[in-house]
Parts: structure tokens; sequence; C-alpha cells
């Protein structure tokens, strides 16, 4: 097998990470199995499941035969760059989104009171009618 030279991030890995494209990174290693997917034992699922992230440890778990590790060297295309760490991209809400999400709650708090009244209302409305009619 010749030596591979590419290096790929795990950003860059995770982009590919849909049945039309799927890479996933084992032992290090980048592989394109999108060719694959249609033949893997388990179903595509299980892969695309196994994107974004360093899959070594499923691929161990699942207890792939020797006869698979082989076949795996036809899909790799690279090297996992571990210079580069690997830190997920937070999503960081702002005050203003904070403030909007309590407005909202507030909104529905007062909306749901204000039926609770009507409904009171409504019966009290009704069983005075009621009792004026006996």
């Amino acid at each position: 097998m010749p030596t591979l030279t590419k290096l790929y991030s795990m950003e860059e890995a995770y982009q590919h990470n849909t049945k039309e494209d799927c890479w996933v990174v084992i032992d290090g290693k980048v592989y394109d199995v999108t060719d694959y997917l249609d033949d893997h034992p388990g179903g595509d699922d299980v892969v695309l499941a196994a994107t974004g992230k360093d899959a070594t440890d499923e691929f161990e778990d699942a207890g792939h035969s020797k006869g698979a590790k082989e076949l795996m060297q036809n899909f790799c295309i690279g090297e996992l760059d571990t210079s580069i760490p690997v830190i997920p991209e937070l999503e960081i809400s702002s005050k203003k989104e904070t403030n909007s999400y309590s407005d909202n709650l507030m909104d529905l708090t007062k909306q749901y009171w204000v039926v609770s009244v009507a409904i009171i209302g409504f019966s009290m409305v009704a069983g005075l009618v009621f009792l004026r009619r006996k």
C-alpha cells in the first residue's frame, strides 16, 4: 500500500456525511465509503451514523473480519490531520435570543391565563342563566 500523504481535518471529513458523499474516520485514516454503502452488510444507516467523529470504537465493537479490514484499504483516501484539534462547534445564544424565549414563554403563559379566566367566566354566566330558569 502506498504511503498516504493527503491530510484531512475532522471538520472536513464531517462535511461528507450523506448517502451520496460519505466519509468515515477509523484509526486515524479517512475512508470514502460512498460506493460501499449499498453493499455494507449492516446497512448504510450504521455507516452514516459514524460520520463526523472518530468511528474506531464502533468499528472495533462490530467485530469486523480480517477480510473487511482488508477491503477497507480500497476506500482509504488519506489520514486525519492530528495537528488540528477537534473542537466541536458550539452554538452560542445571545441575550437577545434568551429574552425572546422568555418573552415567548410569558406570552404563552398570559394566553393560558386568559383562556382559563374566559372558561370560568363563561361557566359562571351559564350557571346563573340555568339558575334563573328554575
